[in-house]
């Protein structure tokens, strides 16, 4: 590793302005042995490595060439499709030109993110497609003709929300396989043998954990067959993994394959036949609605145990509905003659009904290791059986099931250690660690404003009043150039209302445009004020003086009602643990830490971090947050926040 990452290596003499640093060269070394320590492991079970890599280490090169230099099949996962496209066009290239070698490199994504062939002609053959009054369509048609991939990622022109995609993409419910009539042209069989000679395969946690769920199923895998696995942004698994784990039945799911199977109806059947299956489908719909009725109307997430034990007729109206559902995979397996796509509205019938009993039947709520819970929108409802720890599920699909398994991220310890995360992830001590701190001079360069003694704790009823005041203010000093974090969507729109006749810099809210549109416009109004929650804490990446303080209300912990939350928290209690300690501090720490990271992302950045929060220094477990805060010198008033942002004039 020193060849590539030391002073006069092979990154210093192929990349302009690279700096070695000893963290980076730390960090490789450290991956290179864990891979080769999982080669030689007679136990079957994985080699295991944590690395925790502050902002500036450099640490997606730092596990790229060691795991190319292996000479094994190594899988990269990420968080984000982002940083999948990152790796993939910026430095794989990078490395191609710096040792020398061609690197069989690929990024696959989700089925969902590629065009189905198939069900692209099935789209523009049908007479409601010459209604349409865009030229989507044609556009498609031409980037069809051009593509050699079928990610939608190239249509930059198509919005995140297109209704048309959906009805032309490939989704796994309603492949055909080898029996469809475009198998010859499929992107996604494509993807799969060009999978089967890459060395490097780049995805997201969610396709990883599909792909694990479907083997430990028995299914046919999404990935070839590989030794080791690293994910980035590891600090996400547990909440990944939850959900691949777990079972689902929603409102939508029902209603889609209802609404697939009718169309398939008007094309293939004889009017006795349609008007047969279609009475059918509609009937299991009212079923349907008669089951969601069960639901309490009140939008949130809640526990289904509660549920079962006040509402009248839930037997009958669920062996109604599962019934319905039998039926209906009866009726559509009878019609495969005319097409295998029957037999897979049949398979997408028993699923549902399998999933529904297994969540829903009486006998299963409150049993096993599983919390059973719903949730309720405005017209849909949405049932779920979740794992309350996903340790076993881990030990049995993944870490003995590669050689070597990496995780890393930005922020992995918690109060100074991994503990939390090992348990969490059903890691025990022996698993090697690696802890490297950002190489930016947070002493030299930064503030942390903690309020006053006196400021109102984030509990206390004029503490709303306090926090409009106190942001202002900060912005005031600060020129604008703010990242505004907040831990509701309440207390957002609260501020932006107190701002928005006050401040004389714009002021952009979460909400009013997309995601990308607001950062671009933060990143080129030098004086702007961006207000945000939820996805804003983390992926930011807003370099200069765009970027030049980040306030956050306050500490970020978990609304504890919850019924997942609620769930793992009783488990900690019934193991004799303190759930509090144990598992809302350490997530509220790393969701913090995340928000923190927001504002050094070079070695020239420099700015305040404040945090409106007294209990950071007002509760004994402040010290825990405080501990994983960066080394910033710590002022309490805001006449030293002003001295910070005057001496950048001079």
């Amino acid at each position: 590793m020193k060849d590539v990452f030391a002073k006069g290596g092979r990154l210093s003499s192929g990349l302009h302005g690279f700096e070695p640093r000893e963290g980076q060269q730390q960090m490789a070394e450290a991956v290179q042995d864990c891979l080769r320590d999982g080669q030689e492991r007679a136990d079957g079970r994985a080699s295991l490595l944590l690395v925790e890599a502050e902002t500036g280490i450099g640490k997606t090169l730092a596990y790229l060439v060691p795991a190319l230099l292996s000479g094994q099949r190594v899988v990269i996962s990420t968080a984000t499709i982002n940083l999948q496209d990152q790796i993939l066009k910026k430095e794989i290239p990078l490395l191609e030109k710096v040792l020398e070698m061609d690197i069989p490199a690929l990024c696959i994504k989700g089925r969902q993110n590629y065009l189905c062939h198939y069900r692209w002609f099935q789209h523009r053959s049908s007479p409601q497609t010459s209604l349409l009054k865009n030229n989507d369509e044609e556009k498609i048609e031409h980037w069809l003709a051009e593509t050699e991939t079928g990610d939608r990622a190239e249509l930059s022109w198509l919005p995140d929300g297109s209704p048309l995609w959906p009805k032309i993409s490939a989704q796994s419910n309603q492949c055909l396989g080898g029996d469809c009539p475009e198998s010859s042209l499929c992107f996604v069989s494509r993807l799969r043998k060009r999978a089967g000679s890459a060395r490097l395969l780049i995805v997201n946690h969610h396709l990883f954990f599909s792909d694990l769920a479907l083997r430990q199923a028995g299914f046919g895998e999404i990935l070839p067959r590989y030794q080791a696995v690293i994910f980035d942004e590891a600090h996400h698994l547990e909440n990944v993994a939850t959900n691949f784990f777990g079972k689902h039945f929603s409102h939508y799911q029902l209603l889609d394959l209802i609404g697939d199977l009718e169309r398939q109806a008007a094309a293939d059947l004889a009017p006795s036949e349609f008007d047969t299956l279609v009475a059918s489908a509609r009937g299991l719909k009212q079923r349907l609605d008669i089951f969601a009725a069960l639901f309490p109307v009140k939008r949130g997430r809640y526990p289904l145990a509660p549920l079962l034990e006040t509402v009248d007729g839930w037997q009958e109206t669920l062996d109604t509905l599962l019934q319905g559902l039998e039926q209906l995979g009866e009726r559509s397996s009878k019609l495969a003659k005319y097409g295998e796509i029957w037999n897979l509205f049949a398979e997408r019938a028993t699923e549902l009904q399998k999933n529904l009993l297994h969540i829903a039947g009486p006998e299963q709520v409150g049993a096993g290791h599983f919390i059973h819970w719903y949730e309720r929108r405005d017209r849909t409802v949405s049932l779920s059986a979740t794992p309350v720890n996903i340790a076993e599920e881990l030990e049995n699909s993944l870490y003995n099931s590669v050689q070597s398994c990496i995780m890393t991220s930005a922020t992995l310890t918690t109060g100074g250690n991994f503990k939390y995360m090992r348990e969490r992830l059903g890691i025990d001590e022996s698993c090697k660690t690696l802890c490297l701190q950002s190489p930016f001079d947070y002493k030299g360069q930064t503030l942390l404003y903690v309020p006053e003694q006196g400021f109102p704790e984030a509990t206390a009823p004029n503490y709303s009043e306090s926090l409009c005041e106190r942001i202002y203010e900060l912005l005031q000093i600060s020129r604008g150039r703010a990242l505004v974090l907040f831990t509701s969507f309440r207390a957002m729109d609260m501020v932006a209302d107190f701002l928005n006749t006050r401040l004389s810099y714009p002021v952009l809210v979460q909400g009013t445009a997309s995601r990308h549109a607001l950062l671009d416009q933060f990143r080129d109004q030098n004086d702007s004020v961006l207000l945000a929650v939820a996805s804003f804490w983390e992926g930011v990446d807003v370099s200069g003086d765009s970027l030049s303080c980040i306030v956050i209300d306050k500490l970020p912990f978990e609304v504890p009602s919850d019924p997942v939350i609620q769930a793992r928290m009783k488990a900690i209690e019934e193991d004799g643990g303190k759930p509090f300690f144990q598992f809302q501090i350490p997530r509220a720490s790393l969701a913090l830490r995340q928000g923190v990271g927001r504002l050094m992302r070079s070695t020239s950045d420099r700015g305040v971090i404040a945090i409106l929060d007294i209990r950071l220094y007002s509760k004994g477990y402040g010290r825990i947050f405080r501990a994983g805060l960066p080394p910033s010198p710590v002022v309490r008033k805001l006449g030293d926040v002003k001295e910070f942002f005057a001496a950048e004039k001079k």
